[in-house]
């Protein structure tokens, strides 16, 4: 009977000190009523009160004692207390019994209370239960499995609380919101508790103690799917305690192999993928998490599937702890070569290399490589066939792109897999510029090494001579005259004397113009049959600046003969290409001022001319675009150009038999970078003539020919045409807008809307978003307009 007499007298007593607080105003008997709660609270020698008592009243009362204090935080007895006694006795109620329960108490005070002196008080009162080490003691009260009244719903209530209270107290406190309170401060807060009932777990263990590390799990899974797992890992230095605290101790290894058990499925990858970016290698990541990947299905897919194939913002190091720590082990090898399947057949995939972002595919093919070179001899010798299989079908998609860097990816993916296999003594070698992208694909089949430079020996006393005006001898001299130029270039066979002719032809053409005029189109002919048999240095360059000069000096039979050769037979794409650039170029500076000394148009800077094929990169179609947008509203006044008199010779016999496949040539078949190319092109001619009188009928021609491969597969083509939609919104004057297209323009409008809204890519939806910033400032501008107004009545 004794516990039911010690519940009863405990219950009694708790009442009789509720009515004293409540009636009485004289400290004299207020403190000793607090004084007695307070006993039940004290677990030392000199305690008052039993044990039993002690546990009754935590289990019962001390919930209900903290509800009676903070709903009568503003009682006169209160403040009749002295600053030490309001902190001893009153808030010592807060800081001394159960924390789970303090806890609850105090974030249900904060959101209760109005803006007050007392919310203060009680909010400083939540600031010293964080900062004396209270949360520790709440997670290691269920690590113990000592936390009274335990339930599913008072776990799910407490984890809210916990991982939540910034956001709460950020709710309603606004302004006055305390540091501790925010993120940066209280999450870090949080780890540090957190590692410290880690650590006596571990010693708990180590002395017999049975502990459970359940709720910790809980906490740190839903902290880290509350988008906090960088304060958690990395800032606050988790991470790096556990790969020490695990190196050498089992007892620690046993104890992370449980906490990352009993994270709950649901947020398993949030825990994972944040742990992940935090360690430093993948030895640490073995060590800290083991072999969850074999047990737990949730983060087999996180680690085997989804850091892998389906996320690609991570950068390479991660890739290297991930597959990593797959190969690290003997039984989790097998994941590896599960691995290594999925990302081939990801990275041979045609549709996916046709319809994934750059990125992503780059991505993957950083997987793949490294993925390949964690094989030993006998797994490789058993995936030969299959790797070689997947490695041609990918090299045959990549290199089928129309877009530069994917193709760049298929050779040096390529490369490094048939040297891994060693097929045969002569290994696989493309030609490619090196860049950044494709140097980091080459190291990642090599360790990085920390060679020492070689010393350079000589007479270092003795100054050198500068020798860089100094120019090599030549036996042969430059051309003076152009038919002597053309001759060379047809029927010699002396590398020297073609290389001079070459550099000098562009100067003669311009000098020579009547002699120039004479042999234009013949000239032009050799140029574009002409093939780098020497290796020039430059010889693209030379070729073009030639070809331009002549287009530029006699513009109509010359633009007839290129755009005439354009869609003839027995032409490569290479020189279907050459002839768009040529015509692109001499526009441009046909385009210029009469006013402005003519230069030739030689540069590759985008900002004055075209760069060679511009198609592989957007940049410069923005560039373009974003400068005329800007521009456009400015009252320039027009200037007379060569351009405009004959921009339709440069347009209209480009539109003329584009939609007849020839043996040899498919334009809306599978030359899509040709497609592409000349949809670029025709934008560029339309750019380029904003004040000539023809520019309304390429406007319109324009927009027919672009409209029926809108949809095209190839992002490519599909930002030709939008900047050649830009540009026809550019170079059309606004009225013209209206009174030509304006049955059209609702459905171009809700086309770019769609472009900007869904396109994969990113380019084709910056360009949607400029043509409809455009055209809706172009309509509004004329529809202010007294003349448009009418119009639209």
């Amino acid at each position: 009977m004794e516990p039911v007499n010690s519940n009863t007298e405990v219950r009694l007593t708790v009442a009789q000190c509720f009515r004293t607080l409540t009636t009485c105003t004289d400290s004299k008997d207020v403190i000793p009523a607090l004084q007695t709660l307070h006993s039940y609270l004290d677990e030392g020698p000199e305690s008052t009160t039993t044990s039993v008592q002690r546990a009754e009243f935590r289990r019962a009362h001390y919930t209900r004692t903290l509800q009676f204090l903070v709903s009568n935080i503003q009682a006169d007895w209160l403040h009749s207390l002295t600053a030490a006694q309001r902190t001893e006795l009153w808030d010592g109620l807060f800081l001394r019994g159960p924390p789970e329960q303090a806890l609850l108490v105090l974030m249900e005070g904060i959101g209760r209370l109005r803006p007050s002196t007392n919310l203060d008080h009680l909010v400083s009162v939540t600031e010293r239960y964080l900062q004396c080490g209270r949360l520790a003691d709440l997670l290691w009260s269920y690590c113990l499995m000592a936390a009274p009244c335990d339930s599913p719903q008072l776990r799910e209530t407490l984890l809210g609380r916990i991982v939540v209270l910034p956001d709460l107290t950020a709710n309603r406190l606004h302004l006055n919101n305390k540091p501790l309170f925010l993120p940066q401060q209280y999450y870090p807060l949080l780890a540090r508790e957190m590692l410290t009932v880690l650590e006596r777990t571990c010693q708990a263990l180590k002395d017999g103690t049975d502990c459970s590390v359940t709720f910790v799990a809980q906490t740190l899974g839903k902290v880290c799917v509350h988008g906090h797992s960088g304060e958690l890992f990395k800032f606050c230095l988790i991470a790096p305690r556990l790969s020490a605290c695990t190196r050498s101790d089992m007892v620690w290894r046993r104890v992370c192999w449980k906490l990352l058990e009993n994270v709950p499925q649901r947020w398993m990858e949030s825990v994972l993928t944040g742990l992940v970016q935090a360690v430093t290698g993948f030895d640490a990541l073995g060590q800290i998490i083991g072999n969850l990947v074999l047990t737990n299905k949730q983060a087999q897919f996180v680690i085997t599937h989804k850091l892998l194939l389906l996320q690609y913002k991570y950068e390479t190091r991660i890739l290297r702890i991930v597959l990593g720590y797959l190969a690290a082990d003997r039984e989790r090898r097998p994941l590896l070569i599960q691995v290594l399947r999925s990302v081939l057949q990801a990275w041979a995939n045609p549709s996916a290399v046709k319809h994934t972002p750059l990125e992503q595919q780059l991505y993957v093919s950083k997987a793949l490589l490294l993925s390949v070179n964690l094989l030993n001899d006998s797994e490789l010798q058993e995936l030969r066939s299959e790797l070689l299989q997947c490695m041609l079908g990918g090299m045959q998609s990549h290199l089928d792109s129309s877009v530069v860097r994917i193709r760049h990816m298929g050779m040096v993916v390529g490369e490094c897999l048939s040297s891994r296999m060693n097929i045969g003594e002569t290994k696989l070698k493309f030609e490619y510029d090196q860049n950044e992208e494709t140097q980091e694909l080459l190291s990642l089949m090599t360790p990085a090494t920390g060679d020492e430079p070689e010393p350079v020996n000589g007479d270092d006393e003795l100054t050198p001579y500068d020798m860089s005006g100094d120019q090599e001898m030549s036996k042969a001299s430059p051309p003076r005259y152009l038919r002597d130029c053309l001759e060379n270039l047809i029927s010699s066979d002396d590398p020297v004397r073609v290389e001079l002719s070459l550099r000098a032809a562009e100067s003669l053409v311009r000098k020579n113009a009547f002699v120039a005029k004479e042999i234009s189109v013949q000239l032009t002919k050799v140029l574009l049959h002409m093939e780098d048999k020497y290796h020039i240095n430059g010889f693209l360059t030379l070729r073009h600046a030639t070809m331009v000069a002549l287009t530029v000096i006699h513009c109509i039979p010359v633009t007839q003969y290129l755009t005439t050769e354009f869609y003839s037979l027995n032409y490569s794409l290479r020189q279907r290409l050459d002839i768009l650039e040529v015509l692109a170029l001499a526009a441009q500076e046909l385009s210029k001022p009469i006013t402005e000394k003519r230069e030739p148009v030689t540069s590759t800077d985008g900002s004055t001319a075209v760069t060679p094929y511009p198609i592989d990169s957007p940049v410069h179609w923005r560039q373009v675009v974003e400068k005329r947008i800007q521009n456009v509203f400015t009252c320039l006044s027009a200037t007379p150009n060569r351009y405009a008199p004959v921009a339709g010779h440069f347009f209209f016999p480009l539109l003329r038999n584009y939609d007849r496949p020839q043996v040899t040539f498919d334009l809306l078949g599978s030359d899509h970078l040709v497609l592409g190319r000349l949809i670029h092109t025709l934008g560029l001619l339309m750019n380029l003539a904003v004040n000539a009188p023809i520019a309304t009928q390429m406007g319109r021609a324009l927009l027919d020919f672009v409209w029926a491969v809108r949809y095209h597969v190839d992002q490519v083509v599909r930002r030709g045409v939008l900047f050649a939609v830009c540009s026809v919104f550019l170079s059309m004057p606004g009225q013209n807008l209206l009174l030509d297209l304006s049955d059209h323009l609702f459905e171009t409008r809700a086309w770019l809307e769609d472009v900007a809204e869904g396109d994969p890519d990113a380019d084709c939806r910056s360009l949607a978003i400029q043509s409809l910033v455009l055209l809706d400032k172009s309509l509004k501008k004329q529809l202010q307009e007294p003349q448009a107004l009418s119009l639209k009545s």
